[in-house]
């Protein structure tokens, strides 16, 4: 709970406090580590700064020990083993001491009631031949009170260097951050339609006001296709919505009338249409949003003969399929039998009399070819048709204008393409190219 409460703490201060502490903490450690560091070096320069004074008074009293002359006073002398020879007292360091001393090593002891006390040693041979041990000693009670001071006065830098390191660092976050508060006021302030304020500097700032800008870019460009999109979706609702209320409107009125086999047959018609267009709405609201499972092989020749069936009879069109070879797309069955169902029935739609369609391989692509005997469509409209809502002759009783939008949008998803062009038959041709994928076991020969 507390590792939480420090979380949430944490979260809740600005950029720049964050910044502006984790610097100082990381100062004041640095700094610490430098003052720890520097008052050890102080410490060991004093240390052999009156370790060569010891020394120094040491070999003096050598000289007079192996004179066979008593050793001055301050300084002791014992034998190899640590036993005075100088009868001025008892031990004045142990054995282990004594080694170390006898083998050149500083020694510092911490059992006299002075204070701890720093010891060396000087060979010297007696003047009857025996090996001695001039020491010599000084107590530490004076470098200790230097390294507390020094150890004092690198806390009180240390802190202070860590404020003035807080105080810059805050200083500078500040002004770096000045165009980011600023950027932020814009943006509260920023009216539809508008961008950021791009800062002249090729920095970091820059290149998010860019980057938000082009978002701001997206955001309006998808708000105004989804104001369009529902503008003409309420549009195209009213129609067949308007139909059937009439029809219901009029059952009402005059409840002792049956309705003849032509007012259902208007209902049903009405009411299939308003089933299609609110499948095609919902078709391409999912391809917007970017709902898209993963392709694999879907057999295109078994595929269009299942579109065939689905068809309403309709004897004067005459449907026929052309396939050489097996082939399977890179799809999913839902996805083709969308774009074959709307290419199928825009095409019957304007026949006069006939629908061809080809499966053409094409190396890596398919080719997918429907074509009818109808009027056409001029070459000025082509590129046109494939736009949400659009109807050349919306007068002739035409669909919802969302088919060949819905096959557009599925077949790019795939990474296809879809065009429009002049058909051998008179009327038009539509051209769709999808990536191949390898045949399954399932796929059979060509029908025709």
């Amino acid at each position: 709970m507390s590792d939480r409460r420090a979380g949430g703490w944490w979260a809740r201060r600005s950029l720049r406090t964050r910044i502006t502490l984790v610097v100082g903490v990381v100062a004041l450690v640095a700094l610490l580590a430098v003052g720890r560091v520097a008052g050890g070096l102080l410490f060991s320069a004093v240390l052999s700064s009156g370790d060569a004074a010891l020394v120094e008074r040491a070999a003096t009293a050598a000289g007079a020990v192996a004179a066979g002359t008593p050793a001055p006073a301050g300084v002791r002398v014992v034998d190899l083993a640590g036993t005075p020879v100088d009868g001025r007292g008892p031990r004045p360091v142990d054995p282990d001491a004594v080694r170390r001393l006898a083998a050149g090593e500083p020694v510092t002891t911490a059992g006299d009631p002075l204070g701890p006390r720093r010891w060396v040693a000087v060979a010297v041979p007696a003047p009857d031949g025996s090996p001695r041990l001039v020491l010599a000693s000084r107590d530490l009670v004076g470098a200790a009170a230097l390294l507390t001071e020094a150890a004092r006065g690198l806390v009180v830098t240390a802190l202070l260097g860590a404020l003035a390191v807080v105080a810059a660092t805050w200083t500078a976050t500040r002004l770096a951050l000045r165009p980011v508060d600023r950027m932020r006021t814009a943006a509260a302030a920023l009216p539809p339609g508008e961008r950021l304020p791009v800062p002249p500097a090729r920095d970091e700032l820059a290149a998010l006001a860019a980057e938000l800008n082009a978002l701001l870019a997206r955001r309006d460009d998808a708000v105004a296709r989804l104001e369009r999109f529902t503008d003409e979706a309420a549009h195209e609702l009213r129609s067949p919505i308007a139909a059937l209320r009439a029809q219901a409107d009029v059952a009402v009125a005059h409840p002792d009338r049956v309705p003849g086999a032509e007012t259902w047959a208007s209902v049903a018609r009405e009411a299939e249409r308003l089933s299609r267009l609110v499948a095609d709405l919902l078709a391409l609201a999912r391809a917007d949003a970017g709902e898209r499972v993963a392709a694999r092989p879907v057999d295109l020749v078994d595929a269009v003969g299942d579109a065939f069936a689905r068809l309403p009879e309709e004897p004067q069109v005459a449907m026929t399929l052309w396939a050489p070879l097996p082939v399977a797309v890179a799809a999913t069955p839902g996805e083709v039998a969308i774009v074959l169902d709307n290419l199928l029935a825009n095409a019957r739609r304007h026949a006069a009399t006939v629908v061809h369609v080809s499966v053409v391989p094409a190396g890596r692509w398919v080719r997918l070819l429907v074509d009818d005997d109808g009027p056409g469509i001029p070459a000025e409209d082509r590129d046109r048709v494939f736009d949400r809502f659009t109807r050349l002759r919306p007068d002739a009783g035409e669909g919802s204008g969302l088919g060949l939008a819905l096959v557009a949008r599925l077949v790019a998803g795939r990474g296809g393409t879809t065009r429009a062009t002049t058909s051998p038959d008179g009327g038009t041709r539509l051209v769709v190219r999808w990536p191949t994928a390898p045949p399954t076991p399932t796929t059979r020969g060509c029908r025709g």
